[in-house]
Order: C-alpha cells, then structure tokens, then sequence
C-alpha cells in the first residue's frame, strides 16, 4: 500500500519506480514519495533511536511537525522523512541520537 494523496506534498499517483538505499539495503520506492511512505511500505518501521534512552521511534505525525522520522539522508542527519520526497539513488540510514554529518575533505591552497 502507497500513500498516493499526501496534506503538504499534494498527489503522488503514477510516480516512476526508482532503487534508494536503505541501511545498505536496496529497496523500491516511487519517485517524489515521502521517504517514510517508501519505507513503511517496505516493512521498516523504525527510524531512529533516541539519544538518552535509544529507544526506537518512527512515523508518529506525519506533517513534518515532530522529529519521530528523523533520519541521515544521503549524508544529513535530522532530516524529516514524512515531508522529504524520495529521489533515486538516496542513502538512507537509521539514526541514533542526534546523528552525525559526514566528514567531508576541504582542499587547502
């Protein structure tokens, strides 16, 4: 089951099928899907672990409002599944706590 009408996204119907990485896991999802949509779908249910007590969290509101389904995407951490549309290709990982940005290398002259 898909979500095919979203409250802030607007419709999602006839989306192509694009590959995104979920915790090494390649899964199918449709492209401008929320990323939680795709994931639900695919049977992942929890999204991140709380910090203090690292207890699992997923979707609880839906509308971006809370952070239950916050996630590292494509490198980001605290990224807000239920409002980030799906695009081919992403990375996606479980985050725990309050995640961590990838180090990138600077070029010094």
């Amino acid at each position: 089951m898909r979500v095919e009408e979203h409250p802030i996204l607007g419709k999602l119907q006839k989306a192509p099928a694009v590959e995104i990485e979920v915790d090494g896991q390649v899964i199918q999802a449709r492209a401008g899907e929320p990323i939680a949509a795709a994931l639900l779908a695919a049977g992942k249910h929890i999204f991140r672990y709380t910090r203090k007590h690292h207890q699992p969290r997923g979707v609880f509101c839906a509308i971006g409002q809370c952070t239950d389904c916050m996630m590292i995407v494509d490198g980001v951490p605290n990224v807000r599944t239920c409002v980030t549309p799906v695009k081919p290709g992403m990375k996606i990982q479980t985050q725990h706590g309050l995640g961590k940005l990838r180090s990138t290398s600077v070029d010094k002259d």
